[in-house]
């Protein structure tokens, strides 16, 4: 088990900002594909952006232009800036670890590891 801990979530308005970092305790993970995934109640968990050692970036169309995702591959660390937040970000967001690359990187069913999520609230 990789302990996934994140941090950075809580109570913004509308037009706000958050940072989200996510830390992976162990070993450092070679080629490994870091990512963020967030839910609301009664939905399904909806891919966010991933990252890939070779900082090779994937965005979901809802995000593109708000949110920015980065990592320190030396501190098995992933960050995710989101910018202009909308009510509709309103969400549990979590973190994830792929440390066998697959070629899917916007499915749940790609990440090995998750983190216990952190709560965004967007106030309009």
């Amino acid at each position: 088990q990789v302990p996934l801990v994140e941090s950075g979530g809580g109570l913004v308005q509308a037009g706000g900002s958050l940072r989200l970092s996510c830390v992976a305790s162990g070993r450092t993970f070679v080629n490994s594909c870091m990512g963020w995934f967030r839910q609301t109640p009664g939905k399904e968990r909806e891919f966010v952006a991933a990252i890939r050692w070779n900082g090779g970036i994937t965005y979901a169309d809802f995000v593109k232009g708000r949110f920015t995702i980065s990592r320190d591959n030396a501190k098995n660390t992933v960050f995710l800036q989101m910018n202009s937040l909308k009510s509709e970000d309103t969400a549990v967001y979590y973190c994830a670890l792929d440390i066998t690359p697959n070629p899917r990187v916007d499915v749940t069913s790609g990440y090995d590891y998750w983190g216990q999520g952190t709560q965004v609230t967007v106030s309009s």
